[in-house]
């Protein structure tokens, strides 16, 4: 059995990592411990790169695990994260997402180390079948219209954007403003199911499947 650890942003992430992916990588002789950020405010986010960097390097020491990985949100990154500086406004989401990640690497250094970001934030994953959400939590007919419009745009909802008012998690809110993505968002991600997550959204696919396949 190979431990690896993820260092993950909030509860709702822990939440998943726990119920939804640890389960599933179990089946790989692989045991998955979710590592809460530590954030120094005990809300969610983080302001400055360093607290990330700490606590991935923090788990590094353990020489135990196999791996040490991340589930944090591309959407939000402080400013002073590593290539986001080099980014250019034109390239694609995929782009933007897989620099960070490398320089993230380089910065780190370790061979156990693999990065993930999620693009653009857990939220993105309830537009891979928005209207189990609405089993859920109550959501009026047009506003139902909108979130199915918005899934329908895109061809991965790795590809919603992480503008301030276009985000998912925004957008989900504008017409739910009751949503919690703990509360409503787990559930939905259940009754998703993994594999159908897997395969609206490749960059997260990618990543599991690196787990997957951990030596």
């Amino acid at each position: 059995m190979r431990h690896v650890h993820i260092l993950v942003e909030g509860q709702t992430e822990e939440t998943f990592v726990s119920e939804v992916l640890a389960p599933h990588l179990w089946n790989f002789n692989i045991h998955i411990n979710p590592v809460l950020l530590n954030t120094g405010t005990g809300k969610g986010g983080v302001s400055k790169y360093a607290r990330i960097r700490r606590d991935v390097l923090l788990l590094l020491q353990d020489s135990s695990a196999a791996a040490v990985s991340t589930m944090l949100d591309f959407y939000g990154l402080p400013d002073d994260f590593p290539g986001l500086h080099t980014l250019l406004a034109q390239c694609s989401a995929l782009k933007k997402v897989q620099t960070a990640e490398q320089a993230f690497a380089n910065d780190v250094s370790d061979a156990r180390f693999i990065p993930f970001l999620t693009l653009h934030e857990f939220e993105a994953f309830l537009f891979v079948d928005i209207e189990r959400l609405f089993e859920i939590v109550a959501v009026s007919s047009d506003c139902q219209r909108k979130l199915k419009a918005i899934a329908q745009a895109v061809s991965t909802p790795e590809e919603i954007n992480d503008t301030p008012s276009g985000h998912p998690s925004q957008r989900i809110k504008s017409c739910i403003p009751g949503f919690s993505k703990l509360l409503h968002g787990i559930p939905c991600v259940r009754t998703i199911g993994l594999e159908r997550i897997r395969l609206k959204c490749p960059h997260f696919s990618e990543w599991l499947s690196r787990l997957e396949q951990l030596p």
